[in-house]
């Protein structure tokens, strides 16, 4: 067996890699790259599944970054759990083929309980009081101190939201590096995240974007190098490119002004009542999972959609046949945007009615997904001294309410969930083995890596 890197650098495309990605462009001059083609959605936690399984998400069941589950009317997104995962994992498949075989799986989704032998991935600690503690979460438990005394306690809140930035990635490296030194797997996943922030805050074409790919760089360079002298194959792939968007779609706003859409009145705003409305939509980037009540409605709501502008297609049971999303989790209906907007989660139609947790950072309560969070509220005269009293009175045992957030969707100008048109703006996947990979002007099946991965660690 060959030890093997594979670096999962998101958002990275073939158009980005250049002058300003010296490291990743040498290692693609080394070896090889091609586009890599993805699946619907292209969003986080469905491609890592086909990536980890070798199946599409009707197989695999992971059909966005959340879902809703029809047996307890709750909408969830990001778990954790790797048993929603079905299917054969790859370190499963390797350690079939060689039982010395070892996998380390960092940040990747889907961290936790999964038989990988080592394991790392953000898990805070919600005390009673209302507090948000950053935290990791560890296979072998008594990983988690070591790495945080060696590393500092984990960078959540670099991780997302609007102090999200270049040094959660650094942290993840340093832990990355760790792992490979003293764990020495065979086979190392590590997740990369810096550049999802400002491709979603300012776009792929704004000049910014620029001083992060010099930062993702020096990062992957690190690692890259380390993994060399070690004598270890590197490969550097990604999810989906981000590509810029004018503007947002509220979906769920238009289910409800058609009667569709129900909602509770609280003392903390309206709330999506997902169990009594007729239809409503779990927002994901680009794509929307609608869930219809009643079968006999499907046909109204497909209509209604397909009738509003910035909804380039909606997907029936044919539809989700043919792109892979024909599971149980799935909506009745499919909707995925055009190429310039993307599906807001937004229920209310007054600002003055939005649930309180509209205007934090929450990806466990929103009922969609929100990419607004990594932006602080304009409006706010300052928002920084707004967090740092709400910290130092949670910091004295007291509520807070980190109410730091905007309403306004169309600050975001990147996004992603829908296949690019353009393969350059799609995502890629760069080896050190140029022979292990297709023709050059052959992409990469997403459901392919796996095997490509496996090919790298036992020298096919």
């Amino acid at each position: 067996m060959r030890r093997t890197l594979v670096l999962d650098v998101v958002g990275l495309t073939p158009k980005l890699v250049g002058a300003h990605t010296p490291n990743l462009r040498a290692l693609a001059g080394r070896g090889g790259m091609r586009h890599l083609r993805t699946v619907s959605p292209a969003v986080t936690c469905s491609v890592q599944s086909t990536f980890t399984t070798g199946l599409l998400p009707r197989d695999h069941g992971c059909v966005g970054n959340g879902w809703y589950d029809r047996d307890t009317a709750e909408i969830a997104l990001w778990r954790q759990a790797n048993q929603l995962v079905t299917g054969e994992k790859i370190w499963d498949a390797a350690k079939a083929r060689d039982a010395a075989f070892s996998c380390a799986k960092l940040f990747w989704w889907f961290n936790m309980y999964s038989t990988a032998d080592v394991s790392v991935t953000p898990r805070p600690q919600y005390p009673a009081d209302g507090r948000k503690l950053p935290d990791i979460y560890t296979q072998p438990a008594a990983l988690r101190d070591e790495l945080q005394r060696s590393l500092g306690t984990f960078p959540l809140f670099r991780f997302w939201g609007p102090l999200a930035d270049i040094t959660c990635s650094q942290w993840i490296g340093r832990c990355a590096a760790q792992i490979f030194d003293a764990q020495r797997p065979t086979l190392t996943l590590v997740y990369v995240p810096h550049l999802d922030y400002n491709l979603q805050r300012v776009g792929p074409n704004h000049p910014d974007i620029a001083r992060d790919l010099r930062a993702v760089d020096a990062v992957c360079g690190d690692l890259i190098e380390k993994a060399e002298r070690a004598g270890a194959a590197v490969v550097v792939l990604s999810e989906y490119g981000i590509t810029e968007v004018r503007d947002a779609v509220h979906i769920n706003r238009i289910l409800r002004q058609a009667g569709l859409l129900r909602v509770r009145e609280e003392d903390c705003g309206e709330q999506l009542d997902a169990g009594i409305s007729e239809a409503f939509a779990v927002a994901d980037h680009q794509v929307a999972h609608v869930y219809v009540r009643r079968p006999e409605r499907i046909g109204e709501v497909a209509a209604l959609l397909r009738a509003q502008d910035g909804i380039e297609q909606v997907w029936d049971e044919a539809g989700k046949r043919s792109a892979g999303l024909d599971h149980a989790r799935s909506g009745e209906l499919v909707a995925v945007s055009a190429a310039d907007r993307w599906f807001s989660y937004y229920h209310w139609l007054d600002d003055a009615c939005a649930p309180d947790y509209a205007r934090t950072v929450d990806i466990h309560r929103k009922p969609g997904y929100d990419p607004v969070e990594l932006f602080l509220d304009p409006a706010l005269p300052a928002p920084m001294a707004k967090v740092a009293l709400a910290r130092l009175r949670r910091a004295l045992g007291f509520r807070a309410l980190m109410d730091v957030i905007p309403l306004d969707a169309s600050l975001v100008r990147g996004s992603h969930g829908r296949i690019t048109d353009d393969p350059d703006e799609g995502p890629l996947l760069i080896s050190s083995e140029a022979d292990l990979l297709p023709p050059a002007t052959t992409a990469v099946d997403a459901t392919a890596v796996k095997g490509l991965l496996l090919d790298h660690v036992f020298q096919r």
